[in-house]
């Protein structure tokens, strides 16, 4: 039981900076990226191909972070000539021509099989502590993630961010640069999806196209519609939440007869199911998002 709490304290902790850094864009910038996923195979790819060519799995998390800043440039570059819908089309076939690209790519990413057997960072007689270790340096990256994304929202730039979301029109005609707003944002958030991709990977010691689903990016949007959307504690709830249901669905088969083939499908359907439930009768989600009022008198 104790390794099974450590589990999903540790996992929601990777999939709450990838909440973290999707709610940056849709929630706080109305930028629906469909293809966040991306972002985290990434980083998830960069760090293992590193690592298990002999390299330090902190050279593959830089390149991670390097390679997403860029891949985020491009993308957010594309809005400069696509309507949010297209765009929103656009980020999810980019992330779709990644998958493909890893499937196909078997010298380097080991095709359809993916890669394993990728060292982590911990080594120890003792799988507790290797597995406290894990926990505590995720929760950690998690809380620094946590107090970036917050201070950002509070700056003026935050301000122009959510201009942007509800009044994109009137943030280009009060002077601001739409679409190097929107560049600077994903450079922000995409090295914290990638990270969150480099410590999936090192934690499981393995990557594979099965990872990089378009149905990994909606999980996270769950997230984030669960705990509130535009609210980084929100999505960070969200992300513990989903993965409550994700993971301890996994258990129903010992309860139930199901039989083991369906046990996945039940899974993504109790999520579903979930997401609906939500979208029905609180779509503000648990933590609505709080925007501060000031005084129009005050100068």
């Amino acid at each position: 039981m104790l390794d099974f709490v450590i589990y999903l304290v540790t996992i929601s902790a990777i999939y709450g900076m990838l909440a973290v850094s999707l709610n940056l864009q849709t929630g706080v910038t109305g930028l629906l990226n469909f293809g966040q996923v991306a972002f985290f195979g990434v980083g998830a790819y960069a760090t293992g191909i590193v690592a298990l060519n002999g390299g330090s799995w902190i050279v593959g998390v830089l390149i991670g972070v390097v390679v997403a800043s860029l891949l985020g440039i491009v993308v957010g570059r594309l809005g400069r000539t696509l309507a949010a819908d297209y765009w929103a089309i656009v980020t999810l076939a980019l992330a779709e021509c990644f998958r493909l690209i890893v499937t196909n790519e078997s010298a380097w990413t080991g095709g359809p099989q993916g890669i394993g057997g990728i060292p982590g960072p911990f080594a120890s007689d003792s799988a507790l502590i290797v597995s406290f270790a894990w926990l505590g340096s995720c929760v950690a990256l998690l809380a620094a993630t946590y107090f970036v994304s917050q201070r950002l929202t509070e700056t003026q730039f935050g301000r122009v961010l959510r201009l942007l979301r509800e009044q994109p029109l009137l943030t280009e005609s009060l002077g601001h640069n739409v679409t190097a707003a929107k560049v600077r944002l994903l450079m922000i958030a995409a090295p914290i999806a990638a990270i969150a991709g480099s410590c999936y990977t090192l934690y499981i010691s393995f990557i594979g196209p099965g990872q990089l689903l378009p149905i990994e990016t909606f999980l996270v949007f769950t997230m984030l519609i669960v705990g509130g959307m535009g609210n980084m504690r929100g999505a960070i709830v969200g992300a513990v939440v989903v993965q409550l249901i994700y993971s301890g669905s996994r258990f129903l088969k010992d309860v139930f007869p199901i039989p083991p083939e369906n046990a996945g499908s039940i899974r993504v359907l109790i999520i579903g199911a979930t997401l609906t439930a939500f979208l029905l009768w609180r779509s503000e989600g648990l933590f609505p998002e709080r925007l501060r009022k000031l005084d129009a008198d005050r100068s």
